[in-house]
């Protein structure tokens, strides 16, 4: 909904003026005047805005008051949903952009500017490998030792590195987007089962040798490799909004490694005792909004501290 459509809606309902509207749905003017200023209202709020047309005496209205908090639940879940597109868009683009920075022009051809051979299928196997052993599995070795989910999600992120990549390579951005879009909705899991984890993972790894021996057709692979990435993150309790979070994390803190020094081997990995992703996650829990700039910034001040 557009702010002018917004005014004329609150105009034509029975409020005394637009802060009364702003009091009955709790936001600030501050967040009215971002609207303005963005032309553009959360949808949400157009929800509500449909479900009040036509009431009377409405803030004293308990039948639909008790409606509205009914539906904020779907309301904000279709406005999250509704931003999906655009935040696979983005980071399908950060990706394909640090593949041309890391790798040069044409990575998409199976070999980097040095003339060494790409492989995302690999990458993704040996992930899967480093996901699972930050559980628990070992018989012989600290049975009774918790999960690092931390890590897990961290290596799930890695994982969706060379996942995008490995889509860009088949594809292109839309299509990319496209085939991603419909999976990203789902709920994570609030109880985590660690064998369930752990077989979800080798799924993921099973898929990624299965195209690499030529036991799986790529393209559908590729669907395959989609949805069980996605289930993975379901039974690792790492949502989306997380994931896509940690994406912008870790796509930052790896232009950042390589602009000082990974690929030359002299690049510092542990920060004053602790590894740079640990430090990178902490930086993102107190961010509400990830910036790319403000975030490498960060890194960058930590970075130097250590040095």
């Amino acid at each position: 909904m557009l702010y002018k459509d917004f005014k004329e809606s609150i105009e034509s309902l029975d409020f005394s003026s637009m802060e009364d509207f702003i009091k009955y749905i709790g936001v600030t003017t501050e967040d009215v005047l971002q609207w303005k200023e963005r032309n553009q209202v959360p949808h949400v709020v157009s929800v509500l805005l449909h479900l009040l047309k036509g009431e009377k005496a409405l803030c004293k209205n308990s039948t639909l008051d008790n409606l509205v908090e009914e539906c904020l639940p779907l309301a904000t879940l279709l406005e999250e949903v509704s931003s999906f597109p655009y935040k696979l868009e983005e980071m399908f683009l950060l990706q394909k952009k640090l593949n041309d920075s890391t790798n040069g022009k044409n990575w998409e051809l199976g070999t980097n500017k040095f003339d060494k051979e790409i492989n995302w299928l690999r990458c993704i196997h040996m992930e899967a490998a480093e996901l699972i052993d930050s559980t628990p599995w070992k018989h012989w070795k600290a049975i009774n030792a918790e999960a690092d989910m931390g890590n897990i999600h961290v290596e799930l992120v890695d994982i969706w590195h060379f996942l995008m990549s490995y889509i860009l390579q088949e594809t292109n951005v839309p299509k990319a987007v496209s085939l991603v879009n419909a999976h990203c909705i789902f709920e994570a899991n609030k109880e985590i089962v660690i064998k369930d984890m752990i077989t979800e993972t080798e799924k993921l790894s099973y898929i990624a040798l299965a195209i690499q021996t030529g036991n799986m057709p790529s393209f559908s692979g590729i669907e395959r490799f989609i949805e069980q990435f996605f289930r993975c993150c379901k039974v690792t309790g790492l949502s989306f909004n997380w994931m896509q979070k940690l994406y912008i994390g870790k796509n930052c803190l790896n232009q950042f490694r390589q602009d000082h020094g990974y690929k030359e081997g002299t690049y510092i990995k542990i920060w004053n005792g602790q590894e740079d992703n640990v430090v990178m996650v902490e930086i993102l829990e107190t961010m509400d909004d990830v910036s790319f700039d403000i975030l490498y910034a960060q890194l960058k001040e930590s970075y130097n501290k250590c040095k």
